[in-house]
């Protein structure tokens, strides 16, 4: 399996490479050459896999550069950390199904990824006798399930970027209580997209980011998307009628739900994938009438979706405007000079063809919280309430809903709270967090800041 450039400008590199590379020399996003498809019966019998097979079996697909015992070996390694049995599990509740991506080390669905991702790049750096500096931003949980990925390792330091005071008390202790000599944490006076636009600046830096050995942790890295396939087949495997299923996926970035539009493109039973967004609905606006305008990021209870700037994006793109790698720097070279995307007509049917969308504002979000609990005895987080939210109001012709359940609600503690009248209890690795020393460099939403930043600190 070769890997290209959503932006035409690389020549075609493997797995490995891909994993390292993270964003692509030319400013694009790493897209496999091909979609491998599967057929009804192979979807079938995958997706009754335990976990770790399923993995294996999807993943392999893809890593066709590594050894299989090898891939095998990090797949297993990657998800002995979590604490249930299924690693992601799923129940059903109030006529929805919730598939619970939270039993990761931190409590939220970017563990699946970021475990396996942290261990390929320890495998990769050992192998060729390298170093990396991981360079990312976070708008909350990327960044501590990226540190717990890579903390401690070797060859490895990782630099974190989030908005100060912006991500839940949680989510920023989750962070900078680790002090790991290999791990900094920044707080950057600003909003997310000003952390992940600093990001992508100083990755465009080539002499930059080859000096420095820059490695990705966002979801702008390929590993990072193609982890988040594997649950799709999951959850699909586990339902009592083995039929087209909606999605629902609370998303700000549009990456999770780009590792469902993958799947379906293997072949997964996907009837529509449902977009659910907080009040910064850029991606709702884009669904619903091509409107993909950026506006004033909206600071919410649902923090992790506080987004106007949708990276991964891109990668739909590419697929929408046929491949065409010329049509994708003409979307991006719009953005930047007007702030806007046109789409054709032809194009928003094809969008619209492919999913459901809904913005969901602060108050119903936290309705959909109480009301849950009060139905079912069940805690939403806030993100997971969205996406429950939408099912409930968009999928209305008897299809099965899966919502992708983010976050654990203890993570959002202020919210739940308001919400149901009650705190959530803390899970012992939350409530351990209390009193513990923190570690982090607040400074302003300049690039070059962090880029001395990291010169003084880098491996």
């Amino acid at each position: 399996m070769k890997y290209l450039s959503t932006r035409g400008s690389i020549a075609p590199i493997g797995f490995k490479d891909a994993v390292m590379m993270g964003l692509a020399t030319d400013g694009g996003l790493i897209l496999p050459e091909s979609i491998p498809h599967l057929d009804r019966a192979t979807v079938a019998a995958w997706s009754k896999l335990p976990y770790r097979e399923l993995a294996f079996n999807i993943i392999s697909l893809f890593a066709t550069d590594i050894p299989k015992q090898d891939l095998k070996e990090l797949i297993d390694r990657s998800y002995a950390s979590f604490n249930h049995a299924d690693t992601t599990p799923l129940v059903k509740k109030n006529g929805v199904y919730i598939l619970e991506l939270f039993h990761g080390p931190t409590l939220a669905f970017k563990d699946v990824a970021l475990q396996l991702l942290g261990n390929l790049f320890e495998y990769l750096l050992k192998e060729r006798g390298q170093k990396m500096n991981i360079l990312g931003a976070t708008s909350g949980d990327t960044g501590s399930a990226a540190i717990a990925g890579v903390r401690g390792k070797e060859n490895i330091n990782i630099f974190i970027l989030h908005p100060h005071l912006k991500t839940s008390p949680i989510q920023a202790r989750q962070m900078t209580t680790v002090l790991d000599a290999n791990v900094h944490n920044i707080a950057v006076k600003g909003t997310f997209d000003d952390c992940q636009d600093i990001v992508k600046t100083l990755f465009n830096d080539l002499p930059f980011k080859e000096k420095y050995a820059l490695g990705a942790v966002n979801s702008i890295n390929w590993a990072r998307v193609l982890a988040q396939v594997v649950y799709y087949f999951y959850a699909w495997g586990r339902l009592p009628e083995q039929e087209e299923v909606i999605f629902s996926v609370p998303t700000g970035n549009f990456g999770d739900i780009f590792a469902g539009y993958l799947a379906k493109r293997m072949g997964l039973p996907v009837k529509k994938l449902l977009l659910a967004t907080n009040e910064n609905n850029i991606l709702s606006r884009f669904v619903a009438s091509g409107d993909y305008s950026l506006g004033q990021v909206v600071q919410t209870v649902s923090p992790s979706m506080d987004i106007q700037l949708a990276s991964n994006l891109e990668r739909y793109l590419y697929y929408l405007f046929n491949e065409n790698p010329a049509r994708v720097r003409e979307a991006f070279a719009e953005l930047r000079q007007t702030g806007r995307i046109v789409f054709s007509a032809e194009e928003q049917k094809q969008v619209q063809s492919e999913f459901l969308t809904c913005s969901v504002g602060e108050a119903e979000t936290l309705k959909t919280i109480a009301d849950f609990y009060r139905e079912t005895g069940y805690t939403l987080d806030p993100h997971t309430a969205v996406g429950v939210h939408g099912a409930l109001k968009c999928v209305t012709d008897g299809s099965s809903a899966v919502c992708l359940a983010t976050a654990h609600p203890a993570k959002f503690g202020e919210a739940v709270e308001k919400a149901v009248g009650a705190p959530t209890p803390l899970p012992p690795q939350l409530a351990a967090l209390a009193g513990l020393e923190t570690r982090c460099e607040v400074m302003d939403a300049d690039k070059d800041l962090v880029k001395a930043f990291l010169e003084a600190k880098a491996n």
